[in-house]
């Protein structure tokens, strides 16, 4: 694991893109405030642009960093939360423009699986993650189930949870706007 780690950060610092094993689905992912980086993964997705994607952060306490307005409730969300919860929040700041949504949107995820956190901790920047298959595909549930054209359209494959026949599972996803309202997207 820790060759792993210190190989996608390398990968990530130089602009490139990572296959790597998530706390819900393998995910496609890259420095998230590298906007060449972000074009990249739209590209080999052959996603629309105008589609956001969601990053995973290392700590709550981070939002702030990221997110010009965090409502309380996404801080009680994320306490309680017992299984990967996606939050989209409104007024995104300091990430690449290319991979926000509508009211400059995000989707941004805390990860408790060990592998992830200590990525995003050690990264100490928001990292992309977006389900490992071209777009209008079926996300894969395991490394196994990923395209060819996926594994080799990025600039490093993780080796970590590859043999791993437990299918993953995608995250919970709430939107919550700057007027306290919410909606419970997945």
């Amino acid at each position: 694991m820790e060759q792993d780690i210190n190989k996608c950060i390398e990968v990530m610092e130089s602009g490139g893109l990572i296959l790597y094993p998530t706390d819900t689905i393998w995910g496609i992912g890259c420095d998230a405030t590298n906007a060449e980086a972000v074009k990249r993964v739209y590209a080999l997705k052959r996603r629309a642009d105008n589609k956001a994607l969601i990053v995973l952060l290392d700590n709550a306490e981070h939002l702030d960093h990221y997110v010009i307005d965090v409502p309380e409730m996404a801080r009680e969300l994320l306490d309680v939360a017992v299984e990967p919860l996606t939050i989209i929040y409104e007024g995104a700041f300091n990430l690449a423009r290319e991979l926000l949504g509508e009211n400059d949107s995000v989707g941004i995820r805390i990860p408790h699986e060990e592998f992830c956190q200590q990525l995003c901790e050690r990264f100490g920047k928001p990292i992309v993650s977006t389900s490992a298959n071209v777009s209008g595909d079926k996300s894969p549930a395991t490394f196994a189930a990923i395209s060819d054209e996926i594994k080799q359209g990025v600039d490093y494959v993780v080796n970590y949870r590859q043999n791993e026949t437990t299918p993953g599972k995608a995250s919970n996803i709430i939107l919550l706007r700057s007027d306290g309202t919410f909606q419970i997207k997945r």
